[in-house]
């Protein structure tokens, strides 16, 4: 289901469902099979700093495992800005594309594999929900991205228990240093 050469299917699964900040022609609710979304990581250009990185989404390759998100269909201009916003250890990866009413295509998912200099890896929930809550960068405070993607997905209708679970703890600790 290829529109053209001139234009390309980006899957969104972290920020770019509730940052969208490219032009794009057209957007879907999607899916993309056999990848889980986690919290491993580091964001030293955005939600952290070079010394302190946060913590924001990447890929994990599970099998038999669904990651819901939004793609979107771009002009290939677009990836100069996209390319530039995902530098911080994100490549792009072809992958196959499922949209919720029907049909698929391939498209580019950015994935920050283990390899790359910011990956932090895997932590308890209890200990990534401390470090989100301890980090902040140019974009802001690192719980933001957690509840604005947290509030993305439930408004697309997503469960994400990796997510949820790492929201709760977040607002519990917002909520404990407000006293």
């Amino acid at each position: 289901m290829s529109i053209d050469q001139d234009t390309h299917w980006v899957f969104g699964y972290g920020s770019l469902i509730f940052r969208v900040d490219f032009p794009y022609l057209e957007s879907r609710v999607a899916h993309i099979n056999g990848w889980e979304r986690r919290f491993w990581q580091g964001s030293h250009d955005h939600r952290g700093r070079p010394d302190a990185p946060g913590r924001v989404v990447t890929l994990v390759a599970v099998a038999n495992a669904v990651c819901q998100g939004v793609a979107y269909r771009v002009s290939v201009d677009v990836f100069e800005h996209l390319d530039y916003r995902e530098k911080n250890g994100y490549q792009r990866t072809t992958v196959p594309i499922e949209f919720v009413e029907g049909g698929r295509s391939d498209g580019i998912v950015y994935v920050a594999d283990p390899d790359n200099h910011a990956y932090l890896g895997p932590a308890s929930a209890e200990q990534i929900a401390a470090h989100i809550l301890d980090s902040e960068g140019p974009s802001g405070r690192n719980s933001d991205y957690l509840l604005r993607l947290a509030d993305s997905l439930r408004s697309m209708a997503v469960e994400d228990p990796h997510i949820f679970e790492l929201e709760a703890l977040v607002k519990r600790g917002i909520d404990a240093a407000e006293y």
